[in-house]
């Protein structure tokens, strides 16, 4: 896979890093020439300096047969540009922004670019951390709307049938863990001792399913 990353900072070089060790073809853009010793001596992407946004250098960097753009400079307002350009112009069939601002970041998903909001993802996960501690994420999707949480199943819950703890939009069991082997539930699967349950739930319940997993028999 071809890949063409614009911001040679610490984002860019441990994601091109990583690529490279995976053996994907990666090219990197960086309006400062300097930005290149960041880079390990010989590594083998291609550098270009210049704006991530500029034709001629996305040309040269060989944005034609690209198949996907990542834009993770320290400009908001560089990267949605850059991405724009990449998805737009080029029709490069993956493209990604790292975004700093959560309303910049609603406005460029409103174009059907996909971001990564650090400031958003960093709040999400700190509150989470402050107020469900025994609730840790396994897996957060876009800035951490939606998690994977795996937890142990309360005594009193034993004998219900797992589709008793969806909460529609909310709240979904989506695997056990039983005796060391995974499953998927189906529909009437009942809760056994020991079972390890991998819920997806939304950020905002929390809370909810926190209250359900802690509620004790006859309370």
């Amino acid at each position: 896979m071809r890949v063409i990353i614009a911001g040679c900072g610490r984002v860019g070089v441990v994601l091109a890093t990583r690529l490279v060790a995976e053996g994907h073809d990666v090219r990197l853009v960086d309006r400062q020439p300097k930005a290149q010793r960041r880079l390990s001596p010989g590594f083998p992407a291609a550098f270009h300096v210049g704006n991530g946004f500029s034709r001629p250098v996305l040309e040269a960097a060989g944005i034609a047969g690209a198949d996907a753009f990542v834009a993770v400079t320290s400009g908001d307002n560089g990267n949605i540009v850059s991405a724009r350009t990449a998805k737009e112009t080029y029709r490069v069939p993956v493209v990604l922004a790292r975004i700093h601002d959560p309303r910049r970041a609603d406005i460029c998903r409103e174009l059907g670019i996909p971001t990564i909001s650090s400031v958003r993802w960093a709040v999400n996960r700190i509150h989470q951390m402050l107020l469900h501690r025994h609730l840790t994420p396994e897996l957060a999707f876009g800035n951490g709307e939606t998690l994977l949480v795996r937890s142990s199943l309360p005594a009193y819950l034993t004998g219900r049938r797992t589709t008793e703890f969806d909460v529609d939009g909310e709240i979904r069991v989506v695997e056990i863990t039983r005796a060391g082997r995974s499953l998927l539930p189906a529909h009437g699967v009942l809760a056994e001792p020991g079972d390890l349950v991998t819920f997806s739930v939304a950020a905002t319940a929390l809370g909810r399913l926190s209250g359900f997993l802690d509620k004790e028999l006859g309370t």
